[in-house]
């Protein structure tokens, strides 16, 4: 890498247990065994308060899994394709990965994937632990989200959401796409107990986050915990959108 071009500075934030905000200037590689041939950062994990691990994957052709990810017992994965394209896999199914495209897999099952253009791979992977609920489970869910239409996000005309997996009681989680045209924001600062892994896709906005405004812009990660104070105006000149996880559909256990 050499040496920097000027003095060393960065927009990085990190509030263990509250809030995280890591640009792509500051993400540095990280040997995870079973993946091969890629550049792994991890931006969230326990060690910050986080109760999920997501990691932003850059594969080089032929780049991907030597062995499934997240196969433990009682793991649920997930893998979103920002760029690029190659192959997904999991329970014995192999899917077409191309932008945009995603996998979730439910616990213990765990998912692979294979970089394939000359150009590589770029993608999101996150884990969690499933919280079982008796009667009830989740199941695979492969899509792409062009084929997604969004719905207006309550009831404000210049915001926009998609939801990647089924609003179903087996599912303790879900991914979203939320999109904000230019001047749009949140109805109000929200205050609630669910965290938020979000990764910035496109253009640029301003982020309330524990009753501090933060500028954030396309390839920031941002880590939401539980209860931080959150809102958001997108700005600039293009939407700000960002796809973001949520824990949901379960009680605090005690």
């Amino acid at each position: 890498m050499g040496y920097p071009k000027d003095i060393l500075a960065t927009r990085s934030v990190l509030k263990p247990g509250l809030y995280a905000v890591i640009p792509p200037e500051g993400l540095v590689n990280n040997v995870v065994p079973g993946i091969e041939g890629c550049r792994v950062s991890i931006v969230a994990s326990p060690k910050m308060g986080a109760s999920f691990v997501q990691y932003v994957v850059e594969a080089e052709k032929g780049g991907g899994t030597a062995a499934p990810f997240g196969r433990e017992e009682g793991i649920e994965t997930f893998i979103y394709i920002i760029e690029g394209e190659g192959s997904l896999a999991a329970g014995g199914e192999t899917y077409t990965a191309a932008a945009g495209s995603y996998l979730f897999s439910p616990a213990g099952e765990g998912l692979e994937f294979r970089s394939a253009g000359a150009a590589g791979m770029k993608a999101l992977l996150y884990k969690q632990r499933y919280i079982p609920l008796k009667g009830f489970a989740a199941r695979r869910v492969y899509g792409n989200v062009n084929d997604l239409s969004y719905r207006i996000y309550d009831g404000m005309e210049n915001v926009f959401i998609k939801d990647l997996l089924p609003i179903e009681i087996g599912f303790d989680m879900n991914m979203h796409i939320l999109s904000f045209a230019p001047g749009g924001c949140h109805p109000f600062v929200e205050t609630h107990v669910q965290e938020h892994g979000a990764y910035i896709l496109e253009g640029e906005g301003c982020y309330l986050l524990d009753n501090e405004w933060r500028m954030i812009k396309q390839n920031d990660f941002v880590f939401f915990g539980p209860y931080v104070t959150q809102a958001a105006y997108g700005v600039g000149r293009t939407n700000f959108t960002y796809i973001y996880s949520k824990d949901c559909q379960r009680d605090v256990a005690l």
